[in-house]
């Protein structure tokens, strides 16, 4: 094996230094203009949320393009340090103000490794300790340029890059198959509730197929004695990493087991995200609980105060997501925030119970024939997300080895 290196990441980069993205208002997605890519954008996974994708249209938008081998870092907010990278599959992307850019240089560092570095414990617990913000994350330019990591041989990378990205390809199929079905189960809803509403119809509200609505909590970071347990706590940047398969690093918090009983989610809940702090793209996203989402998770989940749990009527539940998802991915939830001072959240007791128009039928016939018809979609997306847990457990197991030169390649 070849002999192992300590560099800093501004040492592997092309200039030396981060930027800055641009500071300039989303805008309605719109294919004739640049898509925007926000922290809230993207998941913890390091892959591209595409619900609610905005567009900017800012004169100065084109010097903030993306290119290959780019790699960007969210620098405030309960997300400091997720990271992306980008390889110019996902089209042309404009970095945002909060986020900044290292361009890096592939004769010096292997790209590939780089983004599998920022998904390691190791870069996590380096991210807790430089971590400067009081109640808000913080790390600057100057401070992630500074971040070190230690780097065989170029040749011995590439290698180690070529095992881990193997991995990475079998996810990313099956992400894109479980957006395959997810879009035909999407339009699937179109067809029966949207663009072929039955005149007929006596139109309901979607809160008739929800029994209760419950509010989450934050818990304490520090343990109380021996009443309290501790769990993972949902944030509102988490629901859509859990509609992705995605395991994520939610704070490990404590609750009284009291309060746990009424908070945990059940197999067929909805989890909706009615805070979205100072971004309206994010209020209303929405995920459903399964045993699977569950096995995401190495203690008992909960859900922080940021969403509400919908406790949905049984065999309601795909209906219920389909429903609102439709209603997210249309904006409607821009016209629902009853936020103040920037910060934006959604009323969700007017998307449930308010008559706003929306095609919501009675018959339950119906919506249970239109369930039947897209449970398979989901079966097979659940089963899509165990794999992909099962894949992502292994990468991230051979990740540490492979970079500390425990397991050797060739």
């Amino acid at each position: 094996m070849s002999k192992w290196k300590e560099y800093k990441l501004g040492e592997l980069t092309l200039d030396g230094k981060g930027h800055y993205g641009i500071a300039a208002p989303a805008v309605d997605f719109d294919c004739s203009k640049y898509t925007y890519l926000r922290i809230t954008d993207i998941n913890d996974d390091g892959t591209i949320n595409r619900q609610g994708l905005k567009s900017v249209g800012d004169v100065k938008a084109k010097e903030y393009l993306l290119k290959p081998n780019d790699i960007v870092f969210a620098r405030t907010g309960a997300s400091v340090g997720r990271s992306y990278f980008y390889d110019g599959k996902d089209g042309e992307l404009v970095y945002a103000g909060f986020l900044i850019k290292f361009s890096l240089n592939p004769e010096k560092v292997c790209p590939y490794i780089l983004k599998a570095y920022t998904h390691s414990q190791e870069y996590y617990d380096w991210i807790r300790a430089v971590d400067n913000g009081a109640t808000r994350g913080n790390i600057n330019a100057q401070t992630f340029a500074s971040m070190p990591i230690s780097l065989p041989s170029l040749e011995e990378q590439k290698r180690i890059a070529g095992v881990l990205s193997s991995l990475d390809d079998k996810i990313d199929l099956l992400n894109r198959e479980n957006a395959t079905l997810e879009a035909l189960a999407e339009t699937l809803f179109r067809h029966y509730f949207i663009e072929n509403p039955d005149p007929t119809w006596k139109e309901g509200k979607l809160g008739d197929y929800v029994i209760e609505t419950i509010g989450g909590e934050w818990g304490t970071e520090v343990p109380e004695g021996e009443s309290n347990m501790p769990v993972r706590c949902l944030r509102g940047a988490d629901v859509a990493d859990l509609n992705d398969g995605i395991a994520t690093r939610t704070p490990l918090r404590y609750v009284k087991p009291s309060k746990y009983e009424k908070i945990k989610p059940n197999n067929g809940d909805i989890i909706l995200e009615i805070s979205g702090g100072t971004d309206t793209c994010s209020t209303g996203r929405v995920a459903y609980i399964n045993e699977g989402v569950k096995q995401l998770f190495d203690y008992p989940i909960v859900f922080s105060n940021f969403c509400r749990l919908l406790r949905v009527k049984e065999d309601y539940t795909y209906f219920v997501y389909c429903y609102f998802r439709h209603l997210h991915k249309q904006g409607e939830f821009f016209n629902l925030e009853n936020g103040s001072s920037g910060i934006h959240n959604l009323n969700y007791k007017a998307a449930l119970y308010d008559d706003l128009g929306w095609p919501v039928p009675t018959d339950e016939k119906l919506v249970i024939e239109f369930v039947e018809k897209v449970k398979p979609y989901f079966n097979k997306i659940n089963t899509n997300k165990k794999q992909i847990l099962i894949l992502s457990a292994q990468r991230d197991t051979l990740l540490p080895r492979l970079m500390s030169g425990e397991v050797k390649i060739g």
